[in-house]
């Protein structure tokens, strides 16, 4: 049968969620602890990648399991693992859904604080330059995007990917207590995609770039002069959607 595991990782330790062979991954962790107390080996199928750094308020796996699961084996599992990643729930699915292949929509924030904050350096970006962002100018932007399609001046260099095309649905900062958050969400992002975007819009902030350079980039597709990717540890995905036919509620 197959399942699908609801779960959200702070992911500072991780060199994201794919395995590499050197390096911790947040996909190797969760494998070894399913592995470790089903006492055999269980492969996941995570519905993306994220970098070194970034963190995920929620994300989906799949893995395929034949046997009864033992009982408490999601609190069991939860006490393996480390406090940096937990697992939600566990659900069966549609024998044909897939974690990645059929989300439609998925949404990241990128957070920043506008003073140091000791207690989210791991989780932000702490922004305390003397000179202040231009919002109103970021929000623009922001905005501008919306109205393309093609996003090829945000994608880092070595892809594979056969096509630019995103579906943006939302592109908009939000201004909280000490505090900036963006939020974007699209049915599929490219390499690099989010934290380019976000580094534009803060050289618009900044006065480093402006808007008619970003609209220039957009409609040539190509690269702008300055482009800026911002540290991962301010970047969360916080949502993704299933369609109703894959059993994912």
């Amino acid at each position: 049968m197959k399942y699908f595991a609801e779960l959200s990782y702070k992911g500072t330790n991780y060199c994201g969620w794919q395995k590499q062979p050197q390096d911790p991954s947040v996909q190797e962790t969760i494998e070894d602890g399913f592995s470790t107390i089903l006492g055999k080996e269980i492969e996941i199928t995570g519905c993306g990648r994220t970098d070194t750094g970034v963190h995920a308020k929620q994300y989906f796996a799949h893995f395929i399991y034949t046997e009864a699961f033992p009982e408490g084996f999601l609190r069991r599992l939860n006490k393996f693992l480390p406090k940096d990643i937990s697992v939600h729930r566990i659900f069966e699915v549609a024998p044909d859904a897939h974690a990645r292949y059929d989300a439609y929509h998925r949404a990241y924030e990128y957070h920043i604080e506008l003073q140091k904050n000791p207690f989210t350096q791991e989780t932000a970006l702490q922004y305390s330059y003397p000179q202040p962002l231009d919002l109103e100018a970021m929000q623009q932007a922001a905005r501008l995007l919306l109205d393309y399609q093609e996003f090829f001046p945000f994608c880092k260099t070595k892809t594979d990917v056969k096509t630019m095309r995103c579906e943006l649905k939302r592109a908009e900062w939000v201004e909280e207590k000490g505090r900036l958050v963006f939020h974007i969400a699209s049915n599929r992002f490219l390499r690099g995609m989010v934290r380019l975007i976000v580094g534009m819009c803060l050289n618009v902030g900044l006065g480093k770039t402006d808007i008619e350079e970003v609209k220039k980039a957009m409609d040539k597709q190509e690269r702008l002069k300055k482009s800026y990717s911002v540290p991962p540890q301010g970047l969360f995905l916080t949502d993704i959607r299933y369609p109703e036919k894959t059993g994912v509620v």
